[in-house]
């Protein structure tokens, strides 16, 4: 019993750490994305609120949780509520097997980058119950969308991950980071620089972002899957999008950018991992308000026809490789 509550109280903190972690990161990253459309569209952006509108999204937030949680009259009430539980809760568990310092991580678990394969993919099925539950046409038709970008660009995420997966002989993302280690020549982008670009339009396609947010396409799909959701309905779908940019952004970081680790031997520690993780979310933030919308047959094809072929010729030349 004793052995079970020791086991336990680490989990309990890297849990509590996870959710802390995540709420933290929806409040910054929701300023820092409204403050950088703001000065890409040459205006200021929040302003009101606090110095520099910086208490803005708190205020939103409050809002959000204010206001009275509404089911629509023809949507199936308990797949409807399910949807945004599903999507949230699977992104506390995402959290706990990267390595963010030396003595910082939530859960050692030898199969980490197989765990966050598997549960990141619970997110596809919580868009499909978002647009099949609220029976609103733009729901499915933004679920439909979502299910055939979400599988498509998952199987070049993929392969990118099993290129890294051979050339370490390790799925466990602290051991990925170990090899990693010293000057930043050891860093695994050198080696596999197409993996690398691969894995970021992977990862706007995974995430749902823009120029690839096709599943929500305000301008034709009113907001796609979450059409009908409001107050914290919403809201859990609004933090499971940034959560699932953050966790993609940090495993980005320990497969290519060393972790924790600097670029100078003998220096590493968490803010190196925080810089290198919040340098990949701003891009993806300049990338939304830089780039049009893509079409959706332009999304299917810039995957069918140049990702998954770039990527399937990337593992078997490091495959090729690894042998010789």
């Amino acid at each position: 019993m004793n052995e079970f509550i020791q086991n336990l109280i680490p989990l309990v903190i890297a849990v509590v750490g996870s959710m802390a972690w995540l709420g933290v990161n929806a409040l910054v990253l929701v300023y820092c994305e409204r403050k950088f459309a703001g000065h890409i569209q040459r205006r200021p952006g929040p302003y009101e609120v606090g110095p520099h509108g910086i208490l803005q999204t708190l205020i939103d937030g409050l809002k959000l949780m204010g206001k009275q949680l509404l089911t629509p009259d023809n949507a199936d009430g308990f797949l409807y509520w399910l949807a945004p539980i599903l999507s949230m809760i699977p992104v506390l568990l995402l959290f706990m097997p990267i390595p963010y310092g030396p003595m910082l991580t939530g859960m050692e678990v030898n199969l980490g980058l197989l765990l966050i394969l598997a549960f990141s993919s619970f997110n596809g099925l919580a868009v499909i119950l978002a647009g099949w539950g609220s029976n609103n046409k733009w729901g499915i038709l933004g679920a439909a969308r979502a299910v055939a970008q979400i599988v498509a660009y998952e199987i070049p995420l993929l392969l990118t991950v099993l290129a890294i997966a051979f050339m370490t002989s390790t799925l466990n993302l602290t051991e990925i980071t170990a090899q990693q280690a010293g000057h930043i020549g050891n860093w695994i982008i050198w080696k596999q620089p197409l993996a690398f670009i691969i894995f970021i339009f992977a990862m706007f396609g995974e995430t749902n972002r823009a120029p690839f947010d096709l599943a929500e396409a305000e301008s034709e799909l009113t907001a796609g899957f979450h059409t009908e959701y409001s107050s914290m309905g919403f809201g859990l779908f609004f933090m499971a999008e940034y959560g699932y940019m953050v966790v993609l952004c940090s495993v980005c970081s320990v497969l290519f950018l060393g972790g924790f680790h600097g670029p100078i031997p003998g220096i590493e520690g968490w803010w190196w991992m925080l810089v290198k993780t919040y340098a990949l979310l701003f891009l993806m933030i300049w990338a939304r308000w830089t780039f049009p919308r893509v079409r959706f047959d332009q999304l299917l094809n810039i995957n069918w026809k140049w990702l998954l072929p770039l990527a399937t010729f990337n593992l078997l030349a490091t495959a090729l490789i690894m042998k010789l």
